[in-house]
């Protein structure tokens, strides 16, 4: 399966502090700013390119069940996800059970731009959140 990194997710408690951040230090050019309070979402998020590469900057917009608010209460801000980008989800998802590694299946959705994606499931990737996508318009 081909792939290749797509974005890093970051997650922060203040998105305007972050966003200036990436701004000002980083040179980094602010792409789109959304708000998404689905079930498992739950978050406002600023999608950055600093030097060519993508940054998620995600603020919980629920302290009590976003997934964010619980990854910051348990670890701390930071990185939270790496994503990588395979051109056809299903066919990964297909590899990726033949090797026994799971999925978190809830977490399967399209996203504000169209990219499909779902989350690996840490306990197999050795506690690393690992997000696949896909953008089938693309394609």
């Amino acid at each position: 399966m081909d792939y290749k990194l797509d974005h890093i997710g970051i997650a922060v408690r203040h998105l305007d502090e972050s966003i200036l951040f990436y701004e000002n230090v980083l040179q980094g050019t602010l792409l789109d700013r959304y708000r998404s309070e689905l079930k498992g979402v739950e978050s406002e998020i600023a999608i950055m390119e600093v030097c060519g590469n993508r940054i998620e900057l995600l603020a919980p917009t629920n302290n009590t069940t976003s997934p964010i608010a619980r990854f910051i209460k348990q670890k701390g801000k930071g990185v939270h996800h790496i994503a990588y980008d395979v051109k056809d989800l299903d066919e990964a998802l297909k590899e990726l059970e033949s090797k026994g590694v799971r999925t978190l299946k809830d977490t399967l959705r399209i996203n504000n731009h169209g990219r499909r994606l779902i989350y690996l499931n840490p306990a197999d990737t050795d506690g690393t959140i690992i997000e696949y996508c896909d953008y089938p318009e693309q394609n």
